[in-house]
């Protein structure tokens, strides 16, 4: 709907060029290539089917511009018939061929591609027995009878009596055959009953067969019979009778569809009474419930006479160019008023008694269980409506009206919405009835019901929304002008309020509809788009934010939120609408304050849960809104406020106490009540001293306590906020003057802290540790040497405690928490702040939890502790290396770093990557890292270059760890890489001077043996750098080095000739002693830096063995493969 309404409207030029960007048949060449192909690929499989995948992937790409294929469609007919004609092409090149025609006409539509079928008197032979000869039965050519029937519906056309295709058959007694007539009919009947899509051909034969004068004189009644016989006979219990059935009903419905009212009228009774003995409505197949609509909703329409209702409402023509020629460039189109006098003449005519039943069974079929079968019926509704007399058709909406009530279901709301969109399309919702509808609509763009864990209602509202799109086309905008405020308020805020993303879009596209109509249409389009609107959050805390700045909206955005989102049944939305409010405070502060904030107060203390959850965090939201808003005016919250209203915030925890904070109850109001907590405290509110603060500590206190009492989902989000509000609370409360802390309330709460810290209760630890790396600063200095032993004494490994794994994780993350709150002083107290006296322990205990690897029944949890560790080494690394980094002794980098590595070469990915992360953050960022891990490895190399033995030790040793992890990419690239840094840095210049010494012949050797036939573009990479290294070795290594990057110049990977062409031009820029030649130099630095190294290899090969001549090097021979005999 969505594509077609931006056509419609013009509105969103971008999007239609985006969604439509397709012009012409392209692919035409390729289409025609694949299909003369066929003669030479059928017989094989594998080709076969990759040519049919290319056809149809080319296919696809117009199954939404099907029309660019219309100029195009016949010479591919005609050069697959042509084949398919051919008598010497076998079977399986003739069902290929109606393989392409079957997709084809899929993508144009089968009424539009069988047109092009040849349909003269010679054809029909043919292809009836072509069809005659297909295995019903067999499902790989069901593509074939697809097409063939479709062919021989076409055939049937022919303006010629069907008798005289049957020669002598009449006059010749001995001839034992049927006539063409009956032969059509019995196929026809036969495919009726088959279970693949030739079923659905074989209805539109008969849709074109029957009515053929000729043949409607013979055999209508009979076929009718057929068809009435075979539905009251079989049963669709089993899967056969099923098939049977949905054949019988479709050519029933296909027949009195294309059939003239004349001829079937006389039939329509007796169709009808045995449908209504069948009772199809009962079904449980939707497929045969949808075909029994239809077909219902066809006899409808047979019975009634075929005219247009005259009282209808007419917005003037439906013809484009009639409405152009009527209308000037300042005139409008008016709508056309119903003729009284015509209308009591139209109403003479009797309405047969069946029409009433009919309508039943429409109005039924909106309310049921599927939606092909309401859609069905809507569309039934509108057809028989549009035929029926002003009263009569009256009485038919009022029973759609009856839809719309909340003792109905979800599928009868969709229903009547798709029945009022037809109506109105229709012009047969008069404008008398917008006050009814409107109302309902409304209703329906805001139905939300709950159904056990899932939603219902998301149909309703998108349906809704198409009738907002039918209503905006139907209707003159001075029709609409008494609703198009309450509409353009609902549709804006299904657009950014509605949980389900199509809803959203579905509303956003009608936003331009009512002509213009619509309040900063374009201004709200322009914010809220097809796309933009996909984004859930940003449609909550952006979009409307936005939209709420035109005064039309910004109470409805905002009442929607209080009456519909704080007390919806998904926590996930309540929360949204709460930061929503939140963000919209500043739009109407004095609303918020004066009129949402009394509402919400009763809610926050109500019986209804999920209303009172999200009446708490609403009232903390808005209350630390209107305090931001305030403290930019230089005011004060409780401005804004009545004494009522901040007396109501206060008692809320009282009263929320007495109801329940322990059960499910208390996983989602704990949480609320903490964040009510936070966001008053942070706005400041005026309760200092008050007997509240202490009831919120306690529940502060308790909620941190008793963890273990609730669920393992909800344990995390109670904590969080309690350890926000704790936070909150102390900078507010707690503080004497600024920086100095309450002594009573410090001493209180950091030893009750410290006590649960040896609770057997794993979790009580868990949540004191984190509210002790949680209190302010001012709060912790003066207790430092108290807290950091306390965890450093929780984060150690003891036997009896294995279980306690949760608690030395949250030690660990907390002793981080303290050090950057209090900060480092390297000469500073050791009870405030992190300095020499104390730095040591911190370290010893982060390093002792990078040692756990403690296991229980859930794996290897340690790992929780020593990746928490990790977090906290690279923290309180980075403090100290930014304040004082004489802090850090190398012994404890040295530690820090090996434990790290360790850490890197895990069996677990995310705690490698972790480790890795840490490292490399630590390594780039803190100069003590750098000194003490790879500078002091090159200056240990350059103190051994006088000691031969001691450097032949260290180079066999790395040749040995090489050797060892060969093609071990976890050791041997970054053990590359380090080489590449050893040989860049000189350590090896003792061997260098030596010519052909056996570390270099052994280190090429090895990296020889490592990147053959490797595939790894970092290993290459890596060991190309070490390549170019090597050439400062002298004698045969140096040559052969030069050959391998040579060979590389040619390597299969462009980007790896390309970085060995820069590597090797680097490489002759620092080693000038390679080339002697000045000229034979600037020649080969200007063929590596002038070559287009990522073209052809048979292009880069000349360059690369020019190369080779200049530098003295034989020229690498290419290896031919020869396949053994």
């Amino acid at each position: 709907m969505s594509a077609m309404e931006a056509v419609c409207d013009g509105e969103e030029p971008e999007v239609v060029t985006e969604a439509c960007l397709l012009s012409e048949f392209s692919e035409r060449g390729e289409a025609r290539a694949l299909i003369n192909n066929l003669p030479d690929i059928h017989h094989d499989t594998v080709s076969r089917e990759a040519t049919i995948e290319k056809f149809v992937v080319i296919m696809d790409r117009y199954q939404e511009q099907p029309h660019l294929l219309d100029p195009h469609l016949e010479w591919m007919l005609n050069m697959l018939l042509e084949m398919i004609r051919n008598e010497k092409s076998p079977p399986p090149m003739v069902h290929l061929c109606f393989k392409f025609l079957y997709i084809i006409s899929k993508v144009r539509g089968y009424k539009i591609f069988m047109q092009l079928f040849p349909h003269e008197v010679s054809d029909v032979q043919p292809v009836l027995d072509l069809l005659c000869r297909q295995d019903p039965k067999d499902t790989e050519t069901w593509e074939t009878r697809y097409i063939l029937l479709l062919w021989l519906s076409m055939t049937c056309l022919i303006p010629f009596d069907l008798s005289r295709l049957d020669g002598h058959l009449s006059t010749d007694p001995g001839l034992n055959r049927e006539s063409i007539m009956d032969r059509i009919l019995a196929v026809a009947k036969s495919f009726l009953r088959v279970s693949d899509k030739s079923r659905d051909a074989a209805s539109v034969l008969v849709s074109k067969f029957v009515t053929r004068p000729d043949v409607k004189q013979k055999r209508l009644g009979d076929f009718l019979d057929w068809c009435l016989t075979t539905i009251s006979q079989t049963s669709e219990v089993t899967m056969e009778g099923t098939v049977t059935l949905d054949g019988a009903l479709q050519s029933l419905a296909q027949l009195f569809k294309h059939g003239k009212r004349d001829d079937f009228l006389q039939y329509a009774p007796t169709v009808l009474q045995c449908l209504n003995q069948k009772r199809i409505a009962e079904s449980n197949q939707a497929t045969l419930r949808k075909l029994g609509v239809k077909v219902v909703q066809r006899l409808g329409l047979t019975f009634l006479k075929p005219r247009l209702a005259k009282w209808r409402y007419q917005r003037g023509s439906r013809s484009l160019a009639v409405n152009l020629a009527q209308s000037s460039v300042t005139e409008s189109v008016e709508a056309t008023k119903p003729d009284l006098e015509s209308v009591s003449q139209e109403e003479d005519y009797d309405i047969p008694e069946e029409v009433e039943n009919i309508i039943e069974q429409l109005l039924v079929g909106l309310k049921d269980k599927e939606t092909i079968v309401r859609w069905s019926s809507a569309k039934g509704i509108g057809r028989v409506t549009g035929r029926l007399p002003k009263q009569l058709a009256d009485d038919v909406v009022e029973s759609v009206l009856e839809c719309f009530s909340f003792q109905e279901t979800d599928n009868a709301w969709h229903g009547g919405c798709l029945a009022l969109a037809e109506l109105g399309r229709r012009g047969l919702l008069l404008p008398s009835r917008l006050s009814d509808v409107v109302p309902l609509i409304i209703k329906a763009l805001t139905y939300d019901e709950k159904r056990g864990a899932c939603s219902l209602g998301s149909n309703v509202r998108d349906a809704a929304c198409y009738v907002c799109w039918a209503f905006a086309r139907a209707y003159e905008p001075n029709e609409l002008k008494p609703y198009v405020n309450q509409i353009a308020s609902a549709l804006v805020i299904a657009t950014v309020f509605d949980r389900n993303i199509t809803c959203r879009k579905a509303a956003s596209v009608n936003i331009l509809s009512p002509q213009g109509t619509f309040p900063h249409g374009i201004d709200i389009l322009t914010a809220a788009d097809y796309f933009t609107v996909g984004n859930l959050n940003n449609c909550y805390l952006t979009i409307s934010v936005y939209i709420a700045g035109f005064e039309e909206y910004t109470k409805p955005l905002i009442d929607h939120l209080v009456a519909m989102k704080v007390n919806h049944w998904d926590g996930v939305i309540r929360e949204l609408a709460t930061k929503g409010l939140h963000n919209l405070t500043i739009q109407a502060p004095e609303y918020m304050a004066n009129t949402v904030l009394p509402q919400l107060l009763p809610m926050a203390t109500g019986m209804d849960l999920h209303r009172r959850h999200g009446a708490i965090l609403a009232c903390a939201e808005i209350t630390h809104a209107l305090y931001e808003l305030a403290t930019q005016n230089n005011s004060w919250v409780t401005d804004f406020l009545s004494s009522d209203t901040i007396e109501g915030l206060k008692n809320i925890h009282q009263k929320v106490c007495r109801i329940s904070l322990l059960g499910f109850g208390g996983e989602l109001m704990r949480p609320a009540v903490c964040c009510l907590i936070e966001k008053l405290s942070l706005s400041k509110m005026p309760f200092k001293d008050d007997p509240v603060i202490t009831g919120w500590q306690w529940l502060i206190d308790d909620s941190l306590k008793n963890l273990h009492l609730f669920s393992s989902g909800a344990r995390r989000g109670i904590q969080d906020a309690a350890l926000s509000a704790l936070a909150a609370l102390c900078l507010q409360y707690y503080q004497v003057e600024p920086g100095v802390a309450d002594v009573e309330m410090q001493d209180q709460l950091v030893s009750q802290y410290l006590l649960a810290l040896e609770s057997p209760e794993v979790l009580m630890r868990c949540g004191c540790t984190l509210a002790l790396g949680s209190l302010p600063p001012f709060m912790i200095r003066g207790k430092l040497q108290k807290i950091l032993p306390g965890l450093q004494a929780t984060c150690k490994v003891v036997q009896k405690a294995a279980s306690l794994t949760e608690a030395r994780r949250d030690a660990a993350t907390a002793m981080s928490q303290v050090c950057v709150a209090v900060g480092v002083c390297a000469q500073g107290s050791p009870d405030r702040v992190l300095c020499e006296g104390n730095i040591r322990p911190v370290y010893e205990a982060l390093l002792g939890c990078m040692n756990d690897y403690s296991t229980d029944s859930r794996g290897d949890v340690g790992a929780w502790v020593r990746a928490a560790a990790m977090s906290s080494l690279m923290d309180v690394t980075l403090l100290v290396v930014a304040s004082a980094p004489e802090l850090l002794s190398s012994d404890l980098v040295q530690r820090m770093m090996c434990c790290l590595a360790q850490q890197a070469a895990e069996k677990i990915d995310r705690y490698r990557a972790h480790a890795g992360t840490v490292f490399l953050r630590l390594l780039h960022s803190t100069d003590p890292a750098v000194r003490y891990s790879s500078q002091s490895l090159f200056e240990y190399l350059k103190g051994i270059q006088q000691d031969a033995t001691v450097l032949q030790q260290f180079g066999d040793t790395l040749l040995r760890i090489f050797r060892d992890n060969l093609r071990n990419d976890r050791v041997s690239v970054p053990l590359l890489k380090m080489v590449d840094q050893i040989l860049a840095n000189g350590c090896f210049d003792r061997f260098a001077s030596e010519e052909s010494h056996p570390f270099c012949v052994e280190l090429l050797a090895i990296c020889k043996e490592e990147i053959r036939k490797s595939k790894d573009v970092q290993k290459l990479l890596s060991c190309i750098a070490v390549f170019c290294g090597m050439v400062q070795f002298k004698g045969d290594v140096r040559e052969k080095v030069l050959v391998q990057l040579l060979m590389l110049l040619c390597h299969p990977f462009p980007v790896i000739r390309k970085m060995t062409a820069s590597q090797v031009y680097e490489m002759l820029l620092t080693y000038d002693d390679v080339i002697d030649d000045d000229q034979v130099l600037a020649d080969v630095m200007a063929s590596l830096s002038d070559t287009n190294w990522e073209s052809d290899i048979a292009t880069v090969r000349t360059h690369r063995n020019q190369l080779c001549d200049w530098l003295g090097v034989p020229r690498p021979i290419l290896v031919t493969k020869t396949s053994p005999q």
